[in-house]
């Protein structure tokens, strides 16, 4: 009789010698003689009845066996048939919601069994699902976009970002107020203090900061003017910045009396002659970044003594002070 309908375009079937295997009620898995990639490439025939691919069998060992659900009785009436190839030309048809599978051992696969819904499992485990608008893992927090060793190239993004922790260089946050200013406390120039002590005399305080963070640092601007009264020559006078914190005081500068002092945390006076002492003045600034490690409240002092006779000024002092997320 001659072929009616349209002629196959490429592809073969391929009757397989099963001949060796024994069917005896118990065992379910047999030898296919060949190698297949999909269980849907075999048509199989049990005792007359065409079996389901994925449903009534499933392929093992790379594609070169085949397993039953159900074991063939003593004497069943079996044969396969080897589907290679393209047959027919290009899929054109409707599935349907029909599970389309991809893998030799019939475990990763793609469906549209929701409406609007494609569904993508792989390892028998159901991973993505396409939606409108939107691809989404189908457990959350499962599915990771690229690893270590296999990373995107570039990511365009217009909208929102969420995540829990931000990885950058190596470096993780979990919030983005790292190198922000978070808060600026200022205290108003204080008033002329003087001394004639060689221990060390508060000349002014700031007001309190409170860090938001145990691991913010604090960026301490304070400025003012240090001057004598005395006779003599070369003479210091010496400055020094502490922190307080519930009383407990920590040096943040160490005073210094060469005249190649840079960080202006202390002077030195010469005194022009005469003989009556001379008054005499300059300003000194400090920029300190502090770590105080707390989230109590932190105040700031600026110290100084008198080292050589005479009466010590300090006077105008204000400070600013500024946390800074780290």
């Amino acid at each position: 009789m001659a072929y009616i309908g349209k002629s196959i375009e490429s592809g073969t079937f391929s009757v397989l010698d099963t001949s060796g295997n024994t069917y005896n009620g118990s065992n379910t898995t047999f030898s296919l003689g060949t190698q297949v990639g999909s269980p849907a490439q075999l048509l199989v025939s049990h005792d007359g009845v065409i079996q389901k691919p994925g449903t009534d069998y499933s392929l093992a060992s790379g594609g070169t066996q085949i397993t039953f659900s159900t074991a063939p009785a003593s004497g069943a009436s079996i044969f396969i048939v080897e589907i290679s190839g393209a047959v027919g030309g290009p899929l054109d048809s409707d599935l349907n919601g029909a599970e389309l599978i991809l893998d030799a051992d019939g475990d990763t696969s793609i469906t549209a069994d929701t409406d609007d819904q494609i569904d993508i499992k792989v390892a028998n485990t159901d991973q993505i699902s396409i939606k409108d608008g939107v691809i989404e893992p189908t457990t959350d927090n499962d599915v990771d976009i690229g690893a270590s060793s296999k990373e995107f190239k570039d990511g365009y993004f217009d909208g929102t970002l969420h995540c829990d922790v931000l990885d950058l260089a190596g470096t993780e946050y979990t919030s983005i107020g790292q190198g922000k200013i978070l808060q600026v406390v200022s205290t108003a120039a204080s008033s002329r203090t003087t001394t004639t002590s060689s221990s060390e005399q508060t000349a002014a305080t700031s007001s309190g900061i409170t860090p938001s963070a145990t691991s913010s640092k604090i960026l301490v601007l304070a400025h003012g003017f240090v001057g004598n009264e005395r006779n003599g020559d070369q003479l210091p006078t010496y400055t020094k910045i502490y922190r307080s914190v519930g009383g407990s005081l920590t040096s943040l500068s160490s005073s210094k009396t060469a005249y190649s002092d840079t960080e202006n945390i202390s002077t030195h006076f010469k005194y022009g002659g005469g003989t009556h002492p001379n008054q005499m003045l300059t300003n000194v600034a400090y920029t300190i970044v502090d770590s105080p490690s707390t989230t109590s409240e932190v105040t700031y002092l600026w110290k100084h003594k008198n080292a050589g006779g005479g009466t010590d000024i300090v006077g105008g002092v204000v400070f600013n002070l500024l946390e800074i997320g780290a």
